[in-house]
């Protein structure tokens, strides 16, 4: 079975367009303003309007409060909200809330820090393993950052996941072999500059994706 794949921080009609084509399994809208690839309500209302009901919408938020979620999920016409920073507490309140399926993002650089995934368990629906950024960056992924694979060798997921973190067209094979991943995540891979997704690359990605 092919590799599900999310392109995130998609911010074009062409991109998302690209992306829809090629296959992919969801796309990511950014709500977060100091993020090259934040999108305003009335534009990730736009590019939700280009998304078909079987690809996903996923809304991609740093601690938000609720009055950002409720509007995202208005706008975008969110299938999930992908959380970063955010304690198990909060995202169970949200998903209580809301009722849209959460994705609770786990930052890795050593293998203590999968332990925080077990904390999410009855509170998201999904966990994305991302590479931790460098202290006192501004961003809490989307900065090309991979953390070792092989930190998830015989670790007992609690929950459905997503690997992220420095993937890209290149080697997205070779990362889903090694940790049987069945859904990736890429943003800064398919990128040309900060926020500025190239066409070619989401295909390539995609079509790497497919042949895993």
């Amino acid at each position: 079975m092919p590799t599900l794949a999310k392109i995130c921080g998609l911010s074009t009609p062409e991109t998302v367009d690209a992306a829809v084509s090629h296959g992919v399994g969801h796309v990511g809208f950014m709500f977060f303003a100091a993020s090259p690839r934040n999108v305003a309500f009335e534009l990730a209302a736009a590019l939700a309007g280009r998304v078909p009901d079987h690809v996903g919408r996923v809304g991609v938020f740093v601690d938000p409060d609720d009055a950002l979620v409720d509007a995202a999920i208005k706008a975008g016409r969110l299938s999930a909200l992908q959380l970063h920073k955010v304690k198990p507490e909060r995202a169970a309140a949200l998903r209580a809330r809301t009722g849209v399926e959460i994705w609770a993002a786990v930052a890795i650089r050593a293998r203590v820090d999968l332990d925080a995934a077990r904390g999410f368990v009855g509170a998201a629906d999904r966990i994305l393993y991302d590479a931790k950024t460098p202290e006192g960056a501004a961003l809490p992924g989307g900065m090309g950052v991979r953390f070792d694979w092989a930190l998830l060798d015989e670790f007992r997921h609690p929950l459905p996941w997503a690997l992220s973190g420095g993937l890209d067209p290149q080697n997205v094979g070779e990362a889903i072999a090694r940790t049987q991943a069945t859904l990736v995540d890429v943003s800064s891979g398919v990128e040309t500059a900060p926020g500025i997704k190239d066409m070619d690359k989401i295909a390539m990605f995609l079509k790497a994706c497919a042949a895993s």
